[in-house]
């Protein structure tokens, strides 16, 4: 199945722009040194999905609802991170790559916002904006009603670890709070999570494969603006 009939299913599925959010076991580190950020490097057996530290966005596809968010490659701190700068736009950047979960459960990046977003009504479709948001998308095929999504998002006002539906897709797309506002602006974070434990979690039945991965921030409803950066990111196993 080609990006562009993907695209088309995950846009039915969120009715607009929304697909977030994941349940982990979260193993957050913090480091100043973007070079660092993304704790340790893949291995050769790993499965290499962004690889921004070489400069490279080759894979990644737009992925459009309304007003675009800018993704660029730049240099931060001698380190080639992915930048996402939204101004009440709400655009991702997605990858198509089906990932074995029973293989290479355990999905890494990092990430770093210059501050959170105000946002009191996350759970409701005026506040559904993220200022970071990396989720995972399960295709379902000629029945595009069992595609499903889990996202995993830096909330604003919900505690690390809440699991909630989306407001446009409903049970078909989970958001799972992997970091909130008491993490320091500025400041890069390494995430590894569980991917088959969250999915597991999240839709109460196991999922071996995902279709693709996706990135975004956006801040449409809220008219907010924000600044994101994205480090490397990948699959390993145990």
């Amino acid at each position: 199945m080609n990006n562009k009939m993907l695209i088309r299913r995950f846009k039915l599925l969120t009715t607009r722009f929304n697909i977030h959010f994941v349940t982990l076991l979260i193993i957050p580190l913090l480091y100043a040194d973007p070079l660092i950020a993304c704790g340790n490097p893949p291995g050769k057996a790993d499965i290499l999905i962004g690889q921004f530290s070489k400069g490279s966005m080759q894979g990644w596809t737009p992925l459009e609802f309304s007003k675009l968010t800018r993704y660029d490659l730049v240099d931060l701190n001698a380190a080639k991170v992915l930048r996402a700068d939204s101004h009440r736009a709400a655009s991702g950047l997605i990858y198509k790559q089906k990932i074995d979960l029973l293989k290479t459960p355990l999905l890494n990046w990092c990430w770093r916002i210059e501050q959170a977003l105000q946002n009191d009504h996350e759970k409701d479709r005026s506040g559904d904006d993220f200022a970071a948001r990396l989720y995972l998308v399960i295709d379902g095929g000629f029945l595009p009603w069992k595609t499903k999504a889990l996202n995993y998002v830096w909330s604003s006002q919900l505690t690390v670890g809440k699991l909630w539906k989306n407001p446009y897709a409903g049970k078909n797309a989970m958001m799972l709070a992997v970091r909130s506002n008491t993490s320091p602006g500025n400041t890069w974070f390494a995430e590894t999570r569980n991917v088959y434990e969250d999915l597991e979690r999240a839709f109460a039945y196991k999922i071996r494969y995902i279709d693709a991965i996706a990135i975004m921030t956006d801040t449409d409803n809220t008219g907010a603006i924000a600044k994101t950066y994205y480090g490397d990111i990948y699959f390993s196993a145990p």
